[in-house]
């Protein structure tokens, strides 16, 4: 008889153990679940910050080639003028020069 009861104790604690294992299945694979999903989700919200980062990047990019394009116009101005006055003043002293040549 006490090895009937052992049995059936063994039997019952067996059955009880498959319960909490299909419990405890169903709570791992719910939480793998959701671990996956909030992987998923953390990488699309760092995918998005990404593209944002290389957008606002691109537009730093085109902005400072635009600068320098302005400042390289400014300057190529700035050397026309600098170069038409230097010209004025070598010809305006090579005329004195001349002019000093036949009054001597």
């Amino acid at each position: 008889m006490r090895t009937y009861m052992l049995a059936a104790t063994a039997l019952l604690t067996a059955a009880g153990l498959s319960a909490c294992s299909e419990k405890a299945q169903d709570n791992l694979e719910n939480a793998g679940s959701a671990i996956g999903n909030d992987v998923s989700n953390a990488v699309d919200h760092a995918g998005a910050k990404i593209d944002k980062g290389l957008d606002k990047a691109g537009r730093a990019i085109d902005n400072g080639a635009d600068r320098i394009d302005a400042a390289t116009d400014e300057a190529a101005a700035d050397a026309r003028r600098e170069a038409g006055e230097a010209k004025r003043e070598v010809g305006a002293s090579l005329e004195k020069a001349g002019s000093d040549l036949r009054n001597e």
